[in-house]
């Protein structure tokens, strides 16, 4: 009688575990992501996890052996299958072809971009993506803005043509450019961006009051000053590498003098036209008269200084070779609107075939320098300038990744810099652009594994953007024009 009761408490335990434990797997209001493998920008790969999202955050990760599911829950079979957090491209612009910016965001998405970068352009028209994109986190990319370029008395982006619309707001005074900042900032822009006729007034100026108000400052070096001087005071990141190899050539001194001569635009240049020039006369030279010391004392200061970089390798890889004749570049055009398909082919036909080999030489050596940066430790961003070039919003991003791949990074390293790295350089490491428990659930589900092919990161079967799952069929549909 004595065994009996106790063999009957012992199984009355074991059930009330059992049932205790089916509790604990079915998750109530989430969803769940089996069997599959993880790839976090610190801790590399994880094999055969389970992966619970609930409402927008990665509510719990645990190993997917010798457990069972509730057949309650809503389950995604991720069985062979590798989950990466989404994707950040950290340089782009959505006032550049004003007719396609509202079709951006659904090509970003569709390619597993949910966040981005916007580099410059008229703050009315940016803010409304930045302000849709908090009201609607779970279909909309996350949206960064700087508002326009901020430029000097010759601006550059002025409106004058196609190539060159209206990026920017040009600055003649220091009061000038005290007033249209503030406004800026008022305006609650996410960082500034410097552009290249500041002068070096106007350019300290503008980094007392990016500091002072505690955001990045982020842009080209001014034609009037060199690469140290702008990091020193407070250039906390660099697009493009523009402009760094005139602060690195044994001839610095004399192009110093010689911009700071051209830039009077006695002539009465256009902005645009002004810089061109600078560029033609002094770029090409500059990288064929490379000094070490010079180069070393660059990289030491950008290393001591964590000025980070956006190289945008794609876009000179795209102009240098002029992957925009080929046909296999053109059939992505599909994606974007008649108009601008038209646009964008009317342009590309009227082009040479020609290689220009002074770009090239500029592109090759553009990669190098990337290389040398990296090994010093030189913090990157992925970033692409797309739509100009050519470039397809989100498709891009992954062609971006592959230059930078090609040029020293590590697969784990690539995926870095446009995952974690940007969330660190918004102050969102804590957060965001990782695969653990209380993060963001920003992530894509892909076929195939970017560790040992960083192509494979265009393998993609489905993005979730603030635990809003998103399968392929509906990527799809993002992509039809």
């Amino acid at each position: 009688m004595k065994n009996t009761v106790l063999l009957s408490f012992l199984f009355f335990t074991i059930a009330i575990l059992q049932s205790c434990l089916n509790n604990e797997l079915h998750f109530k209001n989430a969803y769940v992501i089996e069997n599959v493998n993880i790839i976090d920008p610190l801790e590399g790969i994880q094999n055969n996890m389970t992966v619970v999202i609930k409402e927008s955050k990665i509510d719990q990760l645990f190993k997917a052996d010798n457990v069972e599911l509730s057949p309650k829950n809503t389950i995604y079979d991720g069985t062979n299958k590798y989950l990466i957090p989404g994707l950040w491209d950290a340089h782009i612009h959505y006032a550049f072809e004003t007719s396609l910016a509202k079709k951006m965001n659904d090509l970003f998405l569709s390619h597993g971009v949910t966040s981005v970068r916007d580099t410059g352009g008229p703050i009315d028209f940016v803010l409304p993506f930045k302000e849709h994109s908090l009201q609607n986190p779970k279909t909309s990319p996350r949206v960064k803005i700087a508002g326009p370029l901020i430029d000097g008395k010759f601006n550059v982006y002025n409106g004058s043509s196609s190539s060159y619309p209206l990026l920017s707001i040009q600055n003649i005074t220091l009061s000038d450019l005290q007033i249209q900042v503030q406004e800026l900032i008022d305006k609650k822009v996410d960082f500034l961006k410097a552009y290249e006729m500041l002068s070096p007034n106007q350019f300290k100026l503008l980094s007392k009051m990016a500091k002072e108000n505690n955001l990045k400052l982020t842009g080209h070096v001014p034609l009037s000053m060199d690469v140290i001087t702008a990091s020193n005071l407070g250039l906390n990141s660099m697009e493009h590498l523009r402009n760094i190899e005139l602060s690195m050539s044994e001839n610095f001194d004399s192009y110093l003098s010689d911009r700071l001569l051209a830039l009077e635009n006695k002539g009465n240049l256009s902005g645009s036209k002004l810089r061109s020039s600078l560029h033609l006369s002094q770029r090409i030279k500059a990288v064929s008269t490379i000094d070490a010391s010079k180069q070393e004392a660059v990289l030491n200061v950008l290393a001591e200084n964590d000025t980070w970089q956006i190289p945008t390798l794609e876009l000179y890889q795209t102009f240098a070779n002029k992957k925009y004749k080929e046909k296999t570049f053109q059939s992505h055009f599909s994606m974007i609107p008649d108009s601008i398909r038209s646009k964008w082919l009317k342009e590309i036909n009227s082009t040479s075939t020609e290689i220009d080999q002074d770009i090239l030489k500029y592109t090759q050596w553009s990669s190098e320098m990337v290389n040398k940066m990296h090994k010093k430790n030189i913090p990157f961003m992925a970033g692409t300038d797309t739509p100009i070039g050519y470039l397809i919003p989100g498709l891009s991003l992954h062609e971006e990744l592959i230059q930078l791949n090609n040029s020293g990074f590590s697969n784990l390293e690539t995926l870095k810099t446009a995952t974690l790295n940007p969330a660190k350089y918004f102050g969102l490491e804590k957060t965001l652009g990782r695969i653990k428990a209380g993060y963001e659930a920003d992530l894509i589900l892909l076929d195939k594994n970017p560790l040992e092919s960083i192509e494979n990161t265009r393998t993609i079967k489905a993005v979730i953007k603030g635990g809003n799952y998103m399968n392929r069929f509906y990527l799809d549909s993002l992509q039809a024009n």
